[in-house]
């Protein structure tokens, strides 16, 4: 995903999912344009970092000033990119081919090879 980066830290774990989890959202991987998986990953990064940040505000029992002001501008960075690539979920289409469907709901009966009349 990024070159020279081990992919199998924590941090990029995460990254990968958020990713994942965004584009399913957008329609899947067939629905989204490259200019809206750039914005997606922009927007699983500054995840991954206030993540990162509501730990250690979780860990210290506060958040100092400067460290909260970091934390408010991310958030509304994150926001603004949510809302570029629309904040609803987008259904995938799911619709089934009309002859897979029948294929499926009315499968045609084994035909058993037949056993000639011995009389």
């Amino acid at each position: 995903m990024l070159p020279g980066v081990d992919g199998r830290s924590v941090w990029m774990r995460r990254l990968r999912d958020l990713i994942d989890l965004h584009v399913a959202d957008l329609g899947g991987v067939e629905s989204v344009s490259a200019a809206e998986r750039s914005i997606v990953r922009r927007a699983a990064t500054l995840t991954v970092e206030l993540e990162r940040m509501e730990g250690a505000f979780a860990l210290a029992g506060e958040a100092a000033p400067d460290a909260l002001d970091l934390y408010q501008r991310t958030a509304g960075n994150l926001r603004r990119l949510l809302e570029s690539v629309g904040l609803q979920r987008r259904q995938r289409d799911i619709t089934q081919d009309v002859h897979e469907y029948v294929a499926r709901e009315h499968p045609k009966p084994a035909v058993s090879p037949s056993c000639g009349d011995a009389a």
